[in-house]
């Protein structure tokens, strides 16, 4: 089972452009309650300002790999507290099913 989800996060890093219009729509949205819009925002800016790599990035592909697991992780955590009239919209039941209707 965490073979599956490891692979759903790496191929969710070619689907990353789809997921795009979500974010908009979650920081745009009425339904998302403000603290957890700066819970998004900081988790992010704390691993740009902070990247704890379990992989140096000098090792190329295998340093990215850390990269995309946590981005990957903290958009998991977005669409899971997203309201349930957004994940519709953008039928999300998992990052490895970004699509728009």
């Amino acid at each position: 089972m965490k073979i599956r989800k490891f692979i759903g996060r790496i191929t969710f890093i070619f689907k990353f452009w789809k997921f795009i219009p979500f974010l908009v729509d979650f920081y745009k949205s009425r339904e998302v309650p403000l603290y957890q819009k700066v819970v998004g925002v900081l988790a992010v800016l704390t691993y740009f300002i902070f990247p704890f790599d379990l992989i140096p990035d000098f090792l190329l592909l295998f340093g990215l790999i850390d990269d995309v697991v946590i981005t990957s992780f903290v958009f998991e955590r977005l669409v899971k507290i997203a309201p349930e009239a957004l994940k519709e919209k953008y039928e999300l039941t998992s990052t490895s099913n970004l699509r728009k209707d």
